[in-house]
């Protein structure tokens, strides 16, 4: 619809009224004696909507299953179908599931889609169904799930290095898993908010541009659980017998200096969260050295690759810190005549 200009009328002595757009009220059903909702936005705007009563409404969407690409390419298109925020999703596949493709798919939707079950099977057909409400695991609550999970892989995969552990080691491998699932949540739940200021409002997104600066910071965090898979892979290959001088501490830096990232996201803080990027770039550059004085070891080549590895994992961790504290900064800057709504 093209703009329209509406003169403010006084109605009454004390009530301020314009008049709708009547192309706009036939289209989406406003009459005579129904109720708008007002909604006030951050640049001064005004949101107007009908007032209908809601009922649960089920987003479904169908897609079939291409004989021509494998079955991990066809759940990336399940993933999109996740994150777009459809509730029903029907998997068809002409050819029918196979017991190992339908096992296979049972365990990547439990692995990697928060609330996401099979609901239906046939022959042919698979019926996935999200039971997860948004407002009963808000932002916040997805954020501090997946932050607890990077920390104690951090603390275990330099531990397991450490002690040479490899089952520790397999064990923060598997544990990405669930970082992996936290990420597509919070996306999922962003993109819902992007659409619906209630939403957002409901599960912590104070203003609309935070959803962008959320979206970057979750997939930081994913890279750093993607970084400290690394480490604990190279634990179970490095020989056992290699001890890393100030690896340990090393770790513990980056721990901190997470948390840290963490504490200033969450409290919104722009002077903590410089400090933080201070200590991330004192981090990278401790890295650089001891990548020389890895260079200058006595030992095997392949030992030296995945020290190396290690502390190159440790200098992105470190980065994604910088990177994440920025958007913070980005974040806590306030714009003038901006809302910020929070019920948190």
């Amino acid at each position: 619809m093209r703009i329209e200009r509406r003169k403010v009328q006084l109605t009454g002595g004390s009530t301020l009224t314009i008049s709708l757009p009547i192309k706009w009220a036939r289209e989406v059903g406003v009459k005579q004696g129904d109720e708008l909702s007002l909604i006030q936005q951050s640049d001064e705007a005004l949101l107007m909507r009908p007032v209908r009563v809601k009922k649960e409404e089920l987003k479904s969407a169908e897609f079939v299953l291409s004989e021509k690409e494998s079955i991990e390419d066809s759940f990336r298109y399940l993933i999109a179908h996740y994150l777009v925020g459809y509730d029903v999703i029907r998997l068809l596949s002409p050819a029918g599931f196979g017991a190992e493709k339908r096992k296979w798919i049972k365990e990547e939707v439990r692995k990697r889609l928060i609330g996401m079950e099979v609901v239906g099977e046939s022959s042919k057909e698979m019926v996935l169904k999200s039971f997860l409400k948004y407002e009963d695991f808000t932002l916040q609550d997805a954020l501090r799930s997946m932050s607890k999970i990077i920390l104690s892989m951090q603390e275990d995969a330099i531990a397991a290095l450490d002690a040479g552990d490899r089952n520790l080691a397999t064990d923060v491998i598997e544990r990405d898993n669930e970082v992996d699932r936290f990420y597509l949540l919070i996306v999922r739940q962003l993109k819902a908010a992007m659409r619906d200021p209630e939403l957002a409002k409901k599960i912590g997104v104070g203003r609309h541009r935070d959803s962008l600066g959320y979206r970057i910071i979750v997939k930081n965090m994913e890279r750093i659980g993607d970084h400290l898979e690394n480490i604990a892979k190279n634990a179970t290959a490095i020989t056992p017998s290699i001890r890393i001088t100030g690896l340990k501490e090393l770790g513990g830096t980056a721990k901190n200096l997470f948390t840290k990232t963490l504490a200033s996201l969450s409290s919104m803080n722009i002077e903590k969260a410089n400090e933080a990027i201070r200590d991330a770039n004192m981090l990278i550059d401790t890295v650089k050295d001891l990548n020389e004085r890895i260079l200058a070891e006595d030992w095997i080549v392949t030992d030296k690759i995945h020290a190396l590895s290690i502390f190159e994992s440790l200098g992105k961790i470190a980065k994604y810190c910088e990177d994440i504290a920025e958007v913070t900064i980005n974040m806590g800057i306030e714009v003038p005549g901006e809302e910020y709504r929070s019920d948190s």
